[in-house]
């Protein structure tokens, strides 16, 4: 296909055979959508064919679905299903049938487009991107439908969790080719490296041949004065050779991050944290995520960054009534009694359904939302940088270059010095033509590749990334790993991708969108082997109705209760006085910087800079000894209680 002069792909020969579950694995921009649409038939080749056997049914959920009619219903019989298996299928996938066609979260239109496309029983299911919006539940659920389907599957997806689970195929479009291993996407990275290395060996080969041809073609033409024709031509094809080779070579995507300054030892502290919503209405119970996304507003995505931390202690305000259960009343519960304690280095990661209040607890910690009880203390000198899921700040009416340069100008500052906004732009794979192109013609992956842009040229001692991984591409991904892997500073990390959050992950807090939240060391596979049952439905109308109301009684004991050991006087005055110093510290650290950001002090009172660099060394270096103090105090509290 064309794409201006240079064709996205050419000569490709891929065949699907029935009930193949196959994966269409390419870099961004590599044309893998374009060659899903000509396997579709919805675009024509410009050259070679393409043959369908007869009556073959199609189904296509694209990248970013157009959910239309009044209803849910109308939407997914719209392609020709029966209105009950479309009904089956929205109710398999978590919907209500009659729910109005409008105002739906990323999620519930995802959900609807694939109902859609199962209602229709096509033969060949096409799916692009079928994880974006979706959380795990819904990802497991469609893993599930997949491999039990008697339809052939190709599918392009970013979610290596996903394509292992569901490939037996996997089509490589690399370099205008697609080349085909018969195995699942588990296999493809090791053959993947095998063939780009043989094909670099190739490249190799071909310069130095090019090297010694050209070396004795014009050998030949000084001391014979005679033009070989025939040798002149086969030079020049190896040089167009290698040319093509060479531009079919993808660039590199370059990240990077800086630490910034280094935070205090505690980066924050939740103790007894609760967070709930009031809705005008009773909620039914049910699964969040896939059987509904009631708290949906809970998890919408906030600004590009979060405002500046302070060493505060946030009170909870005082509700007018005690904290009811789930679904009484007209308030849902998101998490209650959160005690955590995060760590300058921690690399935390939030997991669970759509609505269940991730985005909320990572605004509580950042201060941004109040608790509805409890108290947060958030560490010292911290300088977050937040990357919401929502994409605000990026109005579709705005230029990529007026994204990167929000304050006018033709350079930003990247890191602490100042950068060309082309060629920052080039750092992240965007020419210098699509600088002047409105965002609305970006691709997602584009999008979400820019939003990196402008959060990566921030220093930041603390990192929080809200679904990064949406519409990025493996390439990509594999680079924010590695980037992520050697970042010093504190990470937090929200996504619904298991395989992202096994390699970053060194403690994940799951939320289950009832309230309840657990803290487990390690990633995703770590959480699932200890708490296998927590994300799963909940019980009945009748069971929760019972469950909530039953009070466990203890057994009767003829031992005197035992008195709660406490710290001894030395210890707890010493956490007095820590707590103290926290508080204080940073506002003193504060006052000797502002004094020493004077540019003129050194050179008019060199006394008084030295006076002022002395007492902020020492304030920095009291906070970070009352801070390990009272982490090893609090510590030991929790053990004695």
């Amino acid at each position: 296909m064309q794409d201006g002069p240079r064709p996205l792909f050419d000569g490709v020969d891929m065949a699907m055979e029935p009930r193949s579950r196959a994966a269409l694995v390419g870099r961004n921009g590599a044309g893998k959508s374009t060659l899903m649409k000509v396997v579709m038939g919805l675009i024509e080749p410009d050259a070679g064919d393409r043959s369908v056997q007869a009556g073959t049914r199609f189904a296509y959920v694209p990248q970013e679905p157009v959910i239309t009619g009044e209803t849910l219903l109308d939407y997914a019989a719209s392609g020709g299903a029966e209105r009950w298996t479309a009904e089956s299928w929205l109710t398999t996938f978590g919907l209500d049938a009659n729910k109005p066609a409008v105002n739906l979260s990323g999620g519930e239109t995802r959900r609807a487009a694939l109902a859609k496309a199962f209602a229709e029983e096509p033969d060949l299911l096409l799916l692009d991107e079928p994880t974006n919006h979706l959380d795990i539940l819904a990802i497991e659920l469609l893993e599930n439908e997949l491999v039990q389907a008697r339809f052939a599957v190709l599918v392009v997806s970013h979610d290596r969790a996903f394509l292992n689970t569901v490939t037996n195929t996997c089509h490589w479009l690399e370099g205008r080719r697609v080349r085909t291993l018969d195995k699942g996407f588990d296999a493809f990275d090791e053959w993947a490296g095998k063939v780009m290395e043989e094909e670099a060996e190739s490249l190799r080969r071909l310069t130095k041949k090019i090297e010694a041809e050209t070396y004795t073609f014009y050998r030949s033409i000084t001391a014979q004065r005679t033009r070989n024709e025939g040798r002149a031509r086969a030079l020049m094809a190896m040089r167009a050779d290698r040319a093509e080779r060479v531009k079919d070579l993808p660039r590199e995507l370059n990240l990077g991050v800086d630490s910034g300054a280094v935070s205090g030892k505690l980066v924050a502290e939740l103790k007894g944290v609760s967070k709930w919503f009031v809705t005008p209405f009773p909620l039914e119970g049910g699964r969040a995520g896939v059987g509904g996304e009631a708290a949906a507003v809970s998890d919408a995505g906030g600004g590009d960054g979060a405002p500046g931390a302070k060493n505060v202690e946030r009170p909870a305000s005082t509700p007018s009534q005690p904290s009811p259960l789930e679904g009484e009343g007209s308030r849902r519960v998101l998490f209650r009694n959160l005690t955590i304690r995060i760590i300058r280095g921690d690399r935390l990661a939030i997991v669970g359904p759509n609505g269940a209040g991730k985005t909320t607890l990572v605004k509580t910690l950042l201060g941004e939302l109040t608790p509805d009880e409890g108290t947060v203390r958030m560490g010292a000198n911290l300088e977050p940088v937040y990357l919401d899921q929502s994409r605000e700040g990026l109005r579709s009416d705005m230029t990529l270059w007026d994204a990167l340069t929000p304050g006018g100008g033709d350079s930003i500052l990247v890191r602490g010095h100042s950068k060309h906004v082309a060629a920052y732009a080039k750092d992240f794979l965007f020419s210098e033509a699509q600088l002047r192109q409105p965002i609305s013609t970006l691709s997602g992956g584009e999008r979400n590749r820019l939003l990196l842009a402008r959060a990566l040229a921030k220093p930041a001692n603390m990192l929080v990334l809200d679904e990064p991984t949406n519409d990025l591409d493996m390439d990509t991904l594999d680079k924010l790993e590695e980037l992520l892997e050697s970042y010093d500073g504190t990470l937090i990390l929200v996504s619904h991708d298991r395989d992202f959050v096994d390699r970053l992950a060194t403690s994940t807090i799951a939320m289950n969108g009832r309230g309840d939240i657990v803290e487990t060391p390690g990633g995703w596979q770590d959480f699932l082997r200890q708490n296998p049952t927590f994300l799963a439905p909940p019980p009945t109308h009748a069971d929760a109705d019972t469950g909530a109301r039953r009070v466990e009684k203890a057994e009767p004991s003829d031992r005197p209760p035992q008195k709660k050991a406490k710290l001894s006087y030395k210890d707890a005055r010493r956490l007095e006085e820590v707590e103290k110093l926290m508080e204080t510290l940073p506002a003193e650290i504060a006052k000797q910087d502002a004094i020493l950001a004077d540019p003129n002090l050194f050179t008019q009172n060199p006394a008084a800079f030295d006076r002022a660099m002395k007492a902020a060394e020492k304030a920095r270096a009291d906070l970070e000894a009352a801070e390990l103090d009272w982490l090893e105090l609090e510590e030991k509290k929790a053990a004695l209680g």
